[in-house]
């Protein structure tokens, strides 16, 4: 890379128009270079590119709010356009929304993900949170919950909705954005880190961010009272730059209504959830899928009540839901 080249990191992209901020805190809103919009519309429509090229160029082509990307002014040395697309340290991907074939990319070159659920209003759905929680783990990234709204529920209640989590491994934070509940704490465990905020629609995701960096001033919208679903207060992904000394940045993301695995293999969904996959070892077969097999651990630590019923059913249910998309495809 040559000295002085201008590299900044994508804030915000809608319309083919994207938003990168530089390292002096100044933000330009460019376009990328024609040769990278032929790569990336040949490899979504199928075009010529084979599948193994296309899964070695992913992340090189798709572009995504939080990559870190080199900028070239144009022939007159005026507009500023994407010209290179640095490689990634990690991303959050999931597959294409209404039953697409392909995935999207939700964030680039994140530390963590905060699965934000409600404690109530909208009613949290366990094996949602799960879904999100693989992901996370299919990603190779560290998940951490938020379960805001505490005040609706009471603590008592919101606790006892979220117990398994905490004993699988995951750390939870129990807030209220309304009441301040929690916030000083999770502040913490943002602070210096790359965090994308993620969950379902209506769970208060815009508004913990407000209560937690209240200068940021994120659009938050109300729940639709007639289907108890929250509406899109983020059309895209969006990248915060934290105040304080210790820095960081927060990846504010739409609220997600439908949650699908992108090229999970079956054979790997157990090590995505911790508590089993401290087992998964301990089993007579090593292709053990931990339902009707002999010897499985898993199934004796569920009996055991180290790996709670729930977790465990979620996980046969998501194993079945994956063999039934492998033998449509």
């Amino acid at each position: 890379m040559t000295a002085g080249a201008l590299i900044g990191t994508v804030t915000q992209g809608t319309g083919g128009v994207w938003r990168v901020r530089m390292a002096d805190g100044t933000e330009h809103d460019v376009s990328l270079r024609g040769r990278l919009k032929k790569s990336d519309t040949g490899r979504r429509s199928g075009g010529s590119i084979r599948r193994d090229t296309v899964a070695a160029e992913r992340d090189r082509l798709k572009l995504a709010v939080g990559d870190r990307v080199r900028l070239e002014h144009d022939v007159r040395g005026r507009a500023l356009a994407i010209a290179e697309i640095l490689p990634r340290t990690s991303r959050l991907a999931r597959r294409a929304p209404g039953g697409g074939y392909g995935e999207r990319v939700l964030a680039a070159n994140v530390d963590q993900v905060v699965v934000v659920f409600a404690a109530a209003n909208p009613e949290p759905h366990p094996r949602m949170l799960d879904r999100f929680l693989v992901i996370a783990e299919a990603n190779g990234l560290p998940a951490r919950i938020v379960v805001n709204k505490v005040d609706l529920a009471g603590p008592e209640v919101a606790h006892a909705r979220f117990t398994d989590y905490p004993r699988a491994g995951y750390p939870v934070h129990f807030t209220s954005a309304r009441q301040g509940d929690g916030i000083e704490v999770l502040r913490r465990s943002l602070g210096g880190r790359t965090s994308v905020l993620t969950g379902p629609s209506g769970t208060g995701k815009s508004s913990l961010i407000n209560a937690l960096y209240p200068g940021l001033d994120l659009r938050v919208g109300e729940l639709s009272a007639s289907v108890n679903k929250g509406r899109h207060t983020t059309v895209g992904a969006s990248l915060h730059p934290l105040p304080g000394p210790e820095g960081g940045f927060v990846v504010d993301t739409p609220g997600l209504r439908e949650v699908g695995m992108w090229e999970l293999p079956v054979e790997r969904v157990d090590l995505c959830y911790p508590e089993i996959r401290v087992h998964r070892e301990q089993c007579r077969f090593a292709d053990c899928r931990h339902g009707a097999e002999p010897g499985c651990e898993v199934r004796l630590a569920v009996e055991r009540g180290e790996v709670s019923v729930e977790r465990y059913e979620s996980y046969l249910k998501l194993s079945q839901e994956l063999e039934e998309q492998r033998r449509q495809r």
